[in-house]
This record gives structure tokens, sequence and C-alpha cells, in this order.
């Protein structure tokens, strides 16, 4: 179920900025302490372009409890439609949103993860552009074989995940603005095949990081300079290091105050910038001032 607040997470603003939507179009970076499901955390549109990776529902320890990723199947579904609604009311008219997700699931059970996860974006109202397979070249994958050598019942492992990408009312964007994307990049990408490795949990200090290379892809491909992009699932923050790195604006929203953390040394390391902590719990943790780097 979506939870109902009365409580916005920006009252602390109310004197500075009466909207809360031009402080957030206005600001360089920001992150957000908060839950994804909760459809007061913003009030109206302000992303151009989502680039997110939801839990998988399996089994990660993201709050340092595995059960927390790991529900009835159903409840993972609606849970996803909840929080894909919210970003469909948190979007601009123009706006875009990718996903990224497993192919399928094995885990506990199989289910067409990156199908269901398309069925539930089209029925609360995104309508469907593309899936990106992504090769991350993970030969780990292969060490359950099932029935070996045998038709009785092999396992059968895709070693890829998905890139679901969308949009709300029209593909074509009316507003121009400024690309900063090669010509060769644009050819490359443009092949729904991105090949490129995955990133180190233990690295980044994640339990499921994405690599740099694609919110850097998706964020160039799909969005123009000074655009904002926002990841509802903010994670170990690699989608606001590649926006801001490549002159958007980003808006991150994180429920876990550890990777709130994380986030925030990211940046500052990352954009080398020094972050200022303007808040405490449930509301904005940080105010990045990164734009411009």
């Amino acid at each position: 179920m979506c939870s109902a607040r009365t409580q916005r997470e920006f009252d602390y603003l109310t004197d500075a900025d009466a909207d809360t939507l031009t402080w957030v179009r206005q600001a360089n970076c920001l992150l957000v302490q908060g839950d994804t499901t909760d459809r007061s955390t913003f009030r109206g549109q302000f992303a151009d372009l989502i680039v997110t990776s939801p839990p998988y529902n399996i089994g990660k320890a993201y709050t340092g409890e595995a059960q927390d990723d790991q529900r009835a199947y159903k409840d993972y579904l609606k849970f996803s439609e909840c929080w894909m609604r919210n970003c469909y009311d948190w979007t601009l008219p123009s706006g875009r949103m990718c996903v990224n997700v497993a192919l399928d699931k094995n885990k506990n059970g199989k289910t067409p993860l990156s199908a269901d996860i398309t069925a539930t974006a089209m029925k609360v109202g995104w309508d469907y552009h593309a899936t990106i397979v992504w090769n991350e070249n993970n030969i780990s994958r292969r060490t359950a074989w099932g029935s070996w050598k045998s038709a009785s019942a092999p396992h059968i492992i895709a070693p890829v995940e998905t890139i679901l990408v969308f949009y709300k009312e029209n593909w074509k964007r009316e507003r121009q603005g400024t690309n900063d994307i090669t010509a060769d990049e644009f050819k490359d990408w443009v092949l729904g095949m991105w090949s490129f490795p995955g990133e180190s949990a233990k690295r980044i200090g994640h339990e499921a990081p994405f690599p740099r290379e694609l919110p850097k892809r998706c964020i160039k491909l799909l969005s123009f300079v000074g655009d904002t992009v926002f990841d509802p699932f903010a994670g170990s923050g690699t989608t606001l290091i590649e926006a801001v790195s490549h002159g958007r604006k980003a808006v991150g929203l994180e429920l876990e105050p550890r990777y709130c953390g994380l986030i925030r040394e990211r940046v500052a390391r990352e954009c080398k910038v020094k972050l200022d902590v303007c808040s405490r719990e449930r509301a904005v943790k940080s105010t990045l001032s990164c734009w411009g780097g």
C-alpha cells in the first residue's frame, strides 16, 4: 500500500521558499531521505528523466535485514505499482523513465520480472518505448545447471539485465535543449544491446550498485543539459553523480539513512565539492552544491 503522510518533507523550507518545486528545479543537486511510496514527499511535477534501479525482491540486505527485500511476489508488484504511480505524478508531461531490473528472477520461484514491471508501469499510465538489454559479461551466474546434460530439468540462466524505457505523454520532446552526446555515442547507444561490466558492491559499500556507465548513457541519450534527473532509489548516489557530471540537475530520494551518508560522501569525493547538511531525519538531508563543479 502507498503510505500517506500529512507532514511534508519540505516543511522546514516554507519560510524560504513557498513553492517547493521552484526550489527543487533551481537546486543543483538535492538529496531527500524519504519513502518513494509516500506521495506527499514531493508536490507537483519536476522530473525530466528518471533513472533508477528498484529493489529486485531477492533478499538483499538494504536496511541490514534481508527479509526487507523478500516479500510475496504479488506484494512486490503492488509496491512497484505504488512507486511507479508516484513517479508518474512527479514527472513533467514530457518526462521519461529508465528502470533497470533483471530480465527474470529465479530465487524463490521463477518470475518474468522485466515483463511484469513493464506491464505494471503501463497500468499506472506510463507508455512503453523500448527495452535495452545490458550484458554485464558476468559468467559467475552460470553455477546452477539443474539436470546436468539432461533434458529432464535444465536450469536456464540469462546473464543479462534490462533497462526499460518509458515516457509520460509524448515521446518527442517539444522543448529542445543542448545535447552533449557525440555521434559515435549516439550510434552505439541507440542499439539496444549494451555491454559493460557491473559494479563491485564491496568497492562502493552498497548491496547492489550499478556502474556509472549505465546512468551516464541514459542521461546523455535521453535528456538535455540543464534537465532535472531524478532517482527515487538513490542507493549509492551513482545517478546523481552522473547527472551533475554532465550538467544536469539531480534529485535523489533514499529511505535508508546509512545510504544517505554514503551518497553525501561519494558526491563530495567524485564531484570535488563540500556538502552542507541542512536538516535532520526524514527531511532533506543535503543540499549538494555540485553545480558547475
